[in-house]
């Protein structure tokens, strides 16, 4: 009985992780994505911004300064996503482990970001947040803010600095999980 309980939660693992690996190509609803411009504040944050009510923010962590979403957690680009396309490619067990960031206004408020913040129509037919047009997402193994859990995570997933700019290197931790299989 064991042995097939942790057959099958295996199996569940291997189906999540090949939605991530593979993505998907389907459009999502709205397949348009409207992009704005942000006004950086003039000083970044290294305090999560549900204070400050903004949708993103920076914070300092292993890979030195990088985006967080505004309960502070670590925020993650998506190799597969074309920049400029308008839509996510994470759908299905992958949206499950990596959800986007989201919000509820077209001109998300931000603090310390100077990449361009804008918007697309998720694959939830929510409004899902972009930085330089590539859509945005948390990963669900990251247990508290400054988790890094999900860099590099099958070479498609990484990271970003303020700039919007991708963060290629390892945490300088080995226990954050990163190639441990652990997700």
């Amino acid at each position: 009985m064991r042995r097939a309980s942790h057959a099958l939660a295996a199996a569940a693992l291997l189906t999540a992780l090949a939605g991530c690996a593979m993505g998907s190509n389907a459009a999502s609803p709205g397949g348009g994505g409207t992009t704005s411009g942000s006004s950086p504040s003039a000083s970044a944050s290294s305090t999560p911004g549900a204070s400050s009510g903004a949708v993103l923010t920076t914070s300092t962590s292993s890979l030195g300064k990088i985006v967080v979403d505004g309960k502070g957690m670590t925020v993650y680009y998506y190799s597969p996503d074309k920049p400029g396309s308008g839509k996510s490619t994470c759908t299905g067990g992958c949206a499950a482990l990596w959800p986007a960031v989201e919000t509820t206004s077209t001109t998300p408020k931000v603090q310390g970001v100077t990449g361009t913040v804008g918007t697309i129509t998720g694959v939830d037919g929510k409004l899902q947040v972009t930085i330089d047009k590539r859509p945005i997402y948390t990963y669900a193994n990251d247990s508290k803010p400054g988790d890094v859990n999900g860099q590099g995570f099958g070479g498609i997933w990484w990271v970003m600095d303020p700039t919007g700019a991708e963060v290629m290197q390892m945490p300088s931790s080995t226990s954050s999980g990163v190639g441990t299989g652990g997700y």
